[in-house]
C-alpha cells in the first residue's frame, strides 16, 4: 500500500501547532471536493498558524478493484496514526452497492470507534431551500446519532431463502455504554449553544430500547441542570422539521432514525451537497473522520461540477476537533460566503468549477472577512465544538 507525507510548501513542521491529517480521496467526485477542501485548508494554515502533516491513503473501488482488499490492517494501523481524517466519498457503479459502504466506511467507524456521527443542519444566509418561508434564524441544530450499533449491527438471518415460506429477521443492539456516550455528547455541545436536547425516537413500539434510551437521557440530563431536555417520536420529527426547525438545537438519536432524519435535515439547508459530517471518536484513543455527505456521484466525475461546499464544512468540523476553533469559524464564514453568491448549488450552472470555488472559499478564508455574516467566531458550532471536545480531553 502506497502513502505519501507532504507537509504544506511554504510551512515548517515543528515550528507551531502540526496536526497529522489522513486523507481519503474515494471515488467518483471524492478526489476533486476532496483537492478543493486541501486547498482551503492551505490558506487556513497560512492565516492561523498551524501545519499539517497530509498522509494520502488510497481506499476505494479502484484499490478494491486491483488488491482484493476493502480495508487492510495495514491501512487501519495508517489511519490510526493520524490526528484526524479527510474523507471524499465511497461508492462505484463498478461494485455491487453496499460492499464499499459496509467494507470501508462502516468498518473504519467501528475499527476508529467513532462513537458519534455529527451532522450540522444550518440554512446559511442566501442559500435556495425548498421549504417556503424558511429563514437561517429558524434553522440552526445539530444532530447527534449513535454511531457504531443499532440495526446497522444486530444481524440478522433468512430462512427458506426463495420460497414463499421465507422468514427474515433483523436485529438490533442498544447498549447502554454507547448510548450514553451519545447522549453526553448531546448534552455537552447543548450546553456550549442554546440549552436544549431533544431526543428523537420510537418509544410507543420500540419499547425495550426506547426505554434505555430514555433511562439515559434522564440520568445524563442530571449532571447538566442548565440544559433542558424534550422528546419527539422519529416520525413526529419528520414532519416538525421543515415546518418549525426553529424548535430544536441538539437532537440525539440512534444509528438509524439518524440516518433517515438528517439526509431531511440537509433538504432543509440547501440539499445533500452543502451538508456536512463528522464521525467523532471522543475518546481520543483513535482520530476522527470528516466527510462530506453527497456521496461519489459518478456521473459528474471529472466534470468540475461537484459543490465542494460539504468537504470544506467537513474540514472546518475536522478544524474543530483539533482544537483549530478559530481557524475552524473561519472556513464556515467563508464557505457559507460563498455558497450565498452561487447562482445554482450544483453542476454547470453554480458558474465555477469545483477547483475554482475551493479557491474562492480559499480567499475569503485568507480576507478573514464574516461575508455570510454569521456573527463570528463565538457564535459558531466549529468554536461550540471545539471547546466541547476541550472539555472531553480535560
Amino acid at each position: 500500500m502506497s502513502e505519501a507525507v507532504a507537509v504544506r510548501p511554504g510551512a515548517q513542521a515543528g515550528g507551531g501547532r502540526t496536526h497529522r491529517l489522513g486523507v481519503i480521496g474515494g471515488d467518483g467526485i471524492g478526489p476533486e471536493v476532496t483537492r478543493a477542501a486541501l486547498t482551503v485548508l492551505d490558506a487556513a494554515e497560512s492565516r492561523f498558524g498551524f501545519t499539517t502533516e497530509r498522509t494520502d491513503v488510497p481506499l476505494g473501488a479502484d484499490n478494491y478493484l486491483e488488491t482484493g482488499e476493502l480495508l487492510s490492517d495495514d491501512a487501519v494501523g495508517l489511519l490510526r496514526e493520524q490526528d484526524a481524517i479527510l474523507f471524499g466519498a465511497i461508492g462505484s457503479p463498478k461494485v455491487t452497492p453496499g460492499i464499499l459502504e459496509r467494507g470501508i466506511i462502516l468498518a473504519l467507524r467501528g475499527a476508529l470507534r467513532q462513537a458519534i456521527n455529527l451532522r450540522p443542519v444550518r440554512l446559511y444566509p442566501g442559500v435556495p431551500t425548498p421549504i417556503a418561508g424558511l429563514t437561517p434564524e429558524r434553522c440552526d441544530m445539530v444532530i447527534v446519532r449513535e454511531n457504531t450499533e443499532g440495526s446497522y449491527v444486530g444481524g440478522g438471518n433468512t430462512v427458506h431463502r426463495g420460497t414463499h415460506a421465507a422468514v427474515a429477521t433483523q436485529g438490533s443492539v442498544n447498549t447502554w455504554y454507547a448510548v450514553h456516550r451519545a447522549v453526553d455528547f448531546a448534552f455537552r455541545l447543548a450546553e456550549q449553544r442554546r440549552g436544549r436536547v431533544t431526543l428523537c425516537h420510537k418509544t410507543n413500539v420500540l419499547v425495550e430500547a426506547g426505554a434505555l434510551w430514555t433511562d439515559v437521557v434522564d440520568e445524563v440530563a442530571a449532571r447538566f441542570p442548565g440544559v433542558e431536555h424534550d422528546y419527539v417520536h422519529v416520525d413526529a420529527m419528520c414532519m416538525h422539521l421543515p415546518v418549525a426547525p426553529e424548535r430544536f438545537d441538539v437532537v440525539v438519536t440512534d444509528n438509524l432514525f439518524g440516518d433517515i432524519i438528517t439526509d431531511l435535515g440537509a433538504v432543509l439547508q440547501g440539499g445533500l451537497g452543502v451538508a456536512a459530517s463528522g464521525n467523532l471518536n471522543i475518546e481520543g484513543s483513535a482520530p476522527s473522520m470528516f466527510e462530506p455527505v453527497h456521496g461519489s456521484a459518478p456521473d459528474i466525475a471529472g466534470r468540475g461540477w461537484a459543490n465542494p461546499a460539504g468537504a470544506a464544512l467537513s474540514l472546518a468540523l475536522c478544524l474543530a476537533s483539533l482544537g483549530e476553533g478559530e481557524a475552524a469559524a473561519a472556513v464556515e464564514s467563508a464557505t457559507a460566503a460563498v455558497l450565498a453568491d452561487l447562482p445554482a448549488l450544483s453542476g454547470a450552472q453554480m458558474g465555477a468549477s469545483t477547483a475554482g470555488l475551493g479557491e474562492r472559499i480559499a480567499a475569503g478564508v485568507a480576507q478573514g472577512a464574516d461575508g455570510a455574516g454569521l456573527g463570528g467566531a463565538s457564535t459558531s458550532l466549529m468554536t461550540q465544538l471545539a471547546a466541547v471536545q476541550a472539555g472531553l480531553a480535560s
